[in-house]
């Protein structure tokens, strides 16, 4: 009886001493509550993807809190490079966000692209009235027939006189600008709008059978939704390929290492992107880390390789 009673003293002993543990050791995240992670974004499809994806990665697996902020794309670098936000995963390089990188460089560290192979430009429908093949099984001609911004002067009348834009600050309507005045595009207005906005008129367009170019860029949910085409760019103003880069403040390295190792390893390509954009696009733009991590599902693999 004595030697039971010891035992079971000694198995109480052992009990309360790893409960004692227990209680100083932290759950997961619970380090982390007190620090906040800030990200800063443009209200694109493809940093809506991409950033949702990034805080539902910080907040589930690295345990820290994490709030995304829309910007637009000036207030977003700034952001990044006085401290007010940690990251970003929307730069646009070389081209896009050219002038912001020369603005900030200084200030901010670059981790490099996490995706390769944008492109942006001025987008029209590639859309035949009817059936896109006719009954002989040849493709039927476009509705709108031009090829390059050069030939755009000849149809003023039919654009209305109008390039459908999105928020005057970003690199693209920059580019726009400089496009107009390049290509001899003075009878044309460059409507300042919201990416929203833009892919409002352009499915209304569509539709219709009206002609419509707008400012457009790759990766974007509507090149799966709708046939289009970018016009050609003969004198280069809208450049080649390019990459979106991941920015951090100075510092962020040391105050989050975890976070910023996530940062560094994330890359991904168009494609991946384009899956997790309908998906948010689907849903109607409500509750996108669902869909984060709805993605994070189908995609572990590449997922952990990104993790610390």
């Amino acid at each position: 009886m004595k030697t039971n009673k010891h035992i079971i003293r000694r198995l109480l002993t052992v009990a309360l001493f790893s409960l004692t543990l227990i209680g100083f050791m932290p759950f997961k995240g619970q380090a982390q509550d007190q620090q906040v992670i800030t990200l800063a974004y443009v209200e694109w499809s493809s940093e809506i993807a991409s950033t949702n994806l990034m805080k539902t990665l910080i907040e589930d697996e690295l345990g820290y809190r994490c709030e995304i902020i829309p910007m637009s794309a000036d207030e977003m670098w700034q952001a990044v490079a006085t401290g007010e936000a940690d990251a970003m995963v929307a730069a646009w390089l070389p081209g896009t966000h050219s002038h912001f990188y020369e603005q900030y460089r200084d200030q901010i560290v670059d981790l490099g692209p996490n995706l390769e192979g944008t492109q942006t430009g001025l987008v029209v429908p590639q859309v035949s009235p009817g059936r896109q093949t006719g009954g002989s099984g040849l493709q039927n001609v476009p509705y709108i027939t031009i090829n390059s911004i050069e030939e755009m002067s000849d149809h003023v009348d039919d654009f209305r006189g109008r390039i459908i834009g999105i928020d005057p600050e970003a690199g693209i309507m920059r580019q726009a600008r400089e496009a107009m005045e390049v290509y001899g595009l003075d009878n044309f207005e460059l409507v300042r709008g919201s990416e929203v906005s833009m892919t409002a008129e352009l499915g209304n367009a569509i539709r219709q059978l009206n002609w419509v170019v707008v400012t457009g860029w790759i990766p974007h949910w509507k090149f799966a939704r709708w046939n289009l085409k970018f016009l050609e760019d003969p004198e280069g103003v809208f450049g080649g390929r390019e990459q979106i880069h991941t920015m951090v403040r100075e510092g962020f390295a040391e105050d989050a290492p975890e976070v910023y190792a996530l940062l560094d390893n994330f890359h991904w390509t168009p494609s991946d992107m384009d899956q997790l954009m309908l998906w948010i696009e689907e849903q109607q733009g409500v509750y996108p880390e669902d869909s984060a991590r709805r993605w994070i599902r189908y995609n572990e693999e590449l997922v952990e390789s990104w993790l610390p």
